[in-house]
């Protein structure tokens, strides 16, 4: 155990910096802002402290704390700890949060509130990461969908009270689900800690188990399993989300203002991926093999028919919301591609490596361009007065030269572009599902080629052509935008050239990950 308690203290710093926030009068906005991106950097200090002193060589825990018993009679237990996977998503959670206050600076009504509401999310954000009991980790998992709830509802655009509602119901219903499997299998194994109920899903008798003490009438053993597994599928179907779950998500991203939309995409989607790769593979790993081909199937679709979506839209929301559906599809055909081959000896692991290190890479790097991409539409519709059809804008770049050269970067990152963070992520995950998955990989590349058709589409309607003379006049970045924005460039530059810097940390936890689905 740690002497000194850093995942406590990440973890509950921004819960207390937010409640600090929200009490003070609607008056102090200056004094909200201030105190919301001091105790964001602070996070981020934390953050960058915890990726220097972890242990690259370990795919085990670290920074571990517990457990520690809190209600016994129901096995909750304070358990937290991080590997590669979960310091990568507290690490992301740390730079994007701090971007997505400044990206809202300018609010002015009830500022106090909505600074503390985000403070609040990234709490929430920090110990769904690193929690490992069920109990303790539920707790923060719907703690992150209250503030975000409200961030859409007060702040939104003119559709935010039908956008918050389907978020908030798509998303409690998936939560409901997930605690009714897992409540059924703490009725039988009388266990919540995550590390234990792995081990039990891994040799076999978490599902015996339960076929013993819980059989229901006409359910054999198999059927149980995958009625429990369906019910925490569905949990973090709709949070990631996954096609036919994903109808809440264009709306919530359009709605909800620009600083919100960031957290939305850039952090909250990660949640679902990251329950597949923390809880269901682990707990349900034969059940994931059962329906294997039907999740590459959700994966493909999600993939091909967001990227159909996003190239039939008129909004740029719209559009990014789309394609950020399309990039967490990449990071599911990884994950599922890994799981569907997991009792062929043929597939090498080499294989599955790649594409679980991709699968990473990818959700860190989706996280980064796409809270970049919003915020430059955030921009874009502060100075159009409110517009944001690409439509609307033409010739952008001949008076708004760095604006357009910088989101032409990010839209390049976003398409995948070498050099560019976007790029390795996309390319280790097809590398890895091309042998383990020919078919469904060979049909996700159609959704490559239409992502590249819309994102061009976008930058030659947004930025070339003739100069639509309504902005004539219409700013630049300022030199403050232009500092902002800076280190999120620097990363995406930086992650794009030397993707060592996160492969080197996570792929421990990867290759470990990989030995344990050899059952």
């Amino acid at each position: 155990m740690n002497t000194i308690p850093i995942l406590t203290i990440i973890t509950f710093l921004p819960l207390a910096g937010g409640l600090i926030v929200m009490g003070l009068p609607s008056s102090q906005s200056k004094v909200a802002r201030g105190l919301a991106l001091a105790f964001s950097l602070i996070a981020l200090a934390l953050g960058l402290g915890l990726w220097r002193q972890f242990q690259p060589a370990s795919g085990s825990l670290q920074f571990e704390e517990g457990p520690l018993q809190w209600i016994p009679t129901l096995a909750v237990q304070y358990h937290v700890g991080v590997d590669g996977l979960g310091l990568l998503m507290v690490l992301l959670t740390a730079l994007v949060v701090p971007m997505a206050v400044l990206a809202s600076w300018k609010i002015e009504d009830r500022a106090p509130l909505y600074f503390g509401l985000v403070l609040l999310l990234q709490s929430g954000l920090f110990g769904t990461f690193t929690a490992l009991n069920f109990f303790h980790w539920f707790i923060f998992w719907e703690l992150s969908l209250i503030p975000a709830f409200f961030l859409i509802k007060l702040w939104g655009g003119p559709l935010r009270t039908p956008a918050a509602t389907q978020f908030f119901i798509y998303t409690m219903v998936g939560s409901v689900t997930l605690l009714m499997a897992f409540l059924a299998i703490f009725l039988v194994v009388h266990e919540f800690d995550f590390i234990k109920l792995a081990e039990m899903g891994r040799n076999g008798t978490l599902i015996s188990e339960l076929s013993n003490q819980l059989g229901w009438r006409d359910l054999t053993t198999r059927r149980l399993a995958l009625v429990l597994f369906g019910g925490a599928f569905l949990g973090f179907a709709v949070k990631t989300p996954l096609m036919p779950f994903h109808t809440w998500l264009p709306s919530a991203y359009a709605e909800a203002p620009t600083g919100t939309t960031m957290l939305l995409t850039g952090l909250m989607s990660k949640m679902g991926v990251y329950g597949f790769l923390r809880i269901l593979v682990p707990i349900f790993p034969q059940e994931m093999v059962w329906l294997s081909k039907w999740l590459l199937v959700l994966a493909v679709v999600t993939i091909v028919f967001s990227a159909g979506a996003a190239f039939a839209q008129r909004d740029l929301k719209r559009i990014f919301a789309y394609s950020s559906i399309n990039h967490l599809g990449y990071c599911l055909l990884g994950t599922f591609a890994v799981i569907s081959s997991g009792s062929a000896t043929s597939a090498p692991l080499v294989e599955k490596a790649a594409a679980l290190n991709g699968v990473f890479l990818q959700m860190f790097n989706h996280g980064l361009t796409a809270a970049v991409l919003f915020w430059f539409v955030g921009i874009l519709q502060e100075r159009a007065h409110g517009l944001r059809g690409i439509e609307d804008f033409g010739g952008l770049r001949k008076v708004a030269p760095v604006l357009c050269g910088l989101m032409g970067i990010a839209l390049f990152s976003s398409l995948g572009l070498p050099g560019l963070n976007g790029f390795i992520g996309e390319f280790l995950i097809f590398k890895g599902a091309f042998p383990l998955v020919t078919w469904a990989a060979t049909l996700s590349v159609l959704g490559l080629l239409i992502t590249a058709v819309f994102i061009l589409t976008v930058a030659q309607k947004v930025f070339h052509g003739p100069l639509n003379q309504k902005w004539s006049s219409l700013p630049d970045l300022t030199s403050t935008e232009r500092a902002w924005l800076l280190p999120a460039f620097a990363l995406i530059f930086v992650l794009g050239i030397y993707p060592q810097a996160i492969l080197g940390v996570v792929n421990s936890t990867v290759v470990q990950m990989v030995a344990h689905l050899n059952f």
